[in-house]
């Protein structure tokens, strides 16, 4: 799963619901808001995204949690 994310860059939202994080837009904003996922970066006027290396530590530490 976590393949599909680059090394470094950025990630847009099309690529992180459904298959990289198995949650709708709604969900992923509602935990953006909540503080339970990354704050995206705004690139321009209508372009957000994620950095790949906050999304990169945040799977990495959903794997801490369960395994604890």
């Amino acid at each position: 799963m976590q393949t599909d994310i680059p090394t470094t860059g950025y990630v847009r939202q099309a690529q992180l619901v459904g298959s990289i994080v198995p949650v709708s837009p709604s969900t992923l904003w509602r935990w953006v808001n909540a503080g339970k996922f990354p704050k995206p970066i705004k690139l321009s006027e209508r372009v957000t995204a994620w950095r790949a290396e906050d999304v990169r530590a945040w799977i990495e530490a959903q794997g801490k949690q369960e395994a604890a």
